[in-house]
């Protein structure tokens, strides 16, 4: 019996014999006449736990976390996830990584899963409280109940940094998730028509870029007490999905790159609603709201938790992405940090909210790849002078735009060396070649800009760019893995520039671009 599921293993198998009719389309439609068909349809699931451990320093805190996770067989789910501090005066401390998980069914409605998490990250260091190269292992043994999609569960963990000193025993952890699908078509399909009567891939229908100002006010504080109040630039990205016609949720994710505050983080997971204005569905006019984790760059963020509200004008142009001013007001609930924000930003259509196969107007299959990374960088220069290696875990996303251009967005934090509590968040453009040797090898360039920060190294305002060669290697008709070289740099002045190798496996699928 399966136990990654959208609702029951009879669901599996109906969804996977329903993905030819839900791709159909008929013969007099001309360009569909030989679409493109749904391949592969896998369970899926969103996961959050919460840990409590007692700190180094004598502080109680707790670690907040999300994982994406898509089954490879009945029993394994593997996917990206990040954890944040959420607890006691440690706001700041974040890692990114991946979770592999191991259920095996007790009972119709309950099951026990082990789960280890990889990741990299830290902050908030001092003497007492150090992360040595970020890695960060979590390991957890639990039993969930389900009930229906979601399911709930209590066990018992470990977080550790090993090349650190942050450390917890083992401890109570609380779990709750809910189960869901991931339906693609085969990456051999790219350039092809399709239609699915579903959304394809992450599920997500928009990717946004953002950047913008920060002010904080008068009573915001740094973490020795001291006022702060210049301005903190941010950069950062946003992925959302519309439940109804201007209606929507996501989460989005930035980082300080400029004002002093290299390091900074935020996690936020967002709610919002806007409405036609000017006689027109095109130009809206709104509200949002969120809610999440920040800190780092020396700004007291207290336990980490911030609350964002503000009004938002979006233009939905006639070619497709979209652009958005956004205003508002950002909270840290028990930090001294609050702050006025503006910010522009520009949104790449994804997918939509599905429609009847007889609505759907389809579109073309582009290749998507979500992966991991280690980025090696022998020559990293920190603020106290020194220069040493530092080897990064990272998380990567791509979308093909075309068959030749393509987005792409990192983030990630160290995990070797002794730059612990460093972290980055980049995105940009890349070009790649037609596929070459059998279509197994292809190469390319990329060029990202984005933010950087923590750890002692020296990154300035924290805003950076990284451009890369590449070749990449399909293992199999989804796996791929890649190789690059290429230059790491801040973006003003000559704080940094280092080399650096990079090894990337990532894992292709095809979603529809309408």
């Amino acid at each position: 019996m399966t136990l990654f599921r959208p609702t029951s293993p009879r669901s599996v198998a109906a969804l996977a014999a329903l993905a030819p009719v839900l791709a159909w389309a008929t013969p007099d439609d001309a360009p569909f006449a030989n679409p493109a068909r749904l391949n592969t349809i896998r369970p899926a699931t969103v996961e959050a736990n919460w840990t409590s451990m007692k700190m180094p320093d004598g502080g109680r805190a707790a670690f907040a976390s999300m994982s994406y996770m898509m089954a490879f067989d009945d029993d394994w789910g593997f996917g990206p996830g990040f954890y944040g501090a959420a607890k006691g005066n440690y706001g700041g401390i974040f890692t990114v990584g991946f979770t592999g998980q191991r259920r095996w069914r007790l009972s119709r409605n309950t099951h026990l899963a082990a789960s280890l998490y990889v990741g990299a990250g830290g902050g908030v260091s001092s003497e007492q409280l150090r992360f040595g190269g970020g890695l960060m292992l979590r390991p957890e043994l639990s039993l969930r109940t389900e009930n229906g999609p979601w399911y709930t569960g209590i066990g018992i963990s470990q977080i550790r940094f090993p090349s650190g000193n942050v450390k917890s025993g083992v401890g109570l952890a609380f779990t709750v998730g809910r189960a869901m699908d991931f339906a693609s078509f085969s990456p051999s399909d790219a350039g092809l028509p399709g239609r699915s009567g579903r959304r394809t891939g992450l599920g997500f229908d928009e990717i946004t870029l953002t950047g913008g100002l920060e002010k904080p006010r008068a009573s915001s504080r740094d973490r020795s007490g001291n006022p702060r109040t210049a301005k903190v630039g941010k950069a950062g990205a946003e992925l959302r999905q519309y439940i109804a016609d201007g209606s929507w949720w996501g989460v989005e994710a930035s980082g300080a790159a400029k004002g002093g505050a290299d390091g900074y983080m935020e996690v936020l997971g967002q709610i919002g609603q806007d409405w036609a204005l000017l006689g027109t569905p095109r130009v809206r006019v709104g509200g949002q709201l969120g809610a999440g984790l920040g800190g780092g760059g020396n700004l007291d963020t207290g336990s980490g938790w911030l609350l964002r509200a503000g009004p938002t004008l979006r233009w939905i142009t006639p070619w497709g992405p979209s652009l958005r001013l956004d205003a508002g007001y950002t909270h840290s609930y028990s930090g001294a940090y609050r702050a006025t924000y503006l910010r522009a930003a520009i949104s790449m259509p994804l997918d939509r909210a599905p429609t009847l196969i007889g609505d759907d107007p389809g579109g073309t299959v582009r290749v998507q790849q979500l992966g991991a990374s280690v980025m090696h960088l022998p020559r990293l220069r920190f603020k106290n002078g020194r220069q040493e290696a530092v080897t990064h875990l990272a998380v990567n996303m791509s979308r093909e735009f075309s068959p030749r251009l393509y987005g792409t967005a990192q983030a990630g934090s160290a995990a070797a060396g002794s730059a612990g509590a460093y972290s980055f968040g980049l995105f940009g453009l890349g070009v790649q070649s037609d596929p070459l040797l059998d279509a197994k090898l292809r190469v390319g360039a990329e060029w990202l800009v984005g933010a950087a920060g923590g750890g002692g190294v020296k990154v300035g305002g924290g805003a950076v760019t990284q451009a890369e060669a590449w070749a990449q290697w399909a293992v199999s008709e989804r796996l791929r893995l890649r190789a690059g070289v290429g230059q790491f740099r801040t973006v003003r002045g000559h704080d940094q520039s280092a080399p650096l190798t990079h090894l990337q496996l990532s894992y292709a699928f095809g979603t529809l671009q309408r």
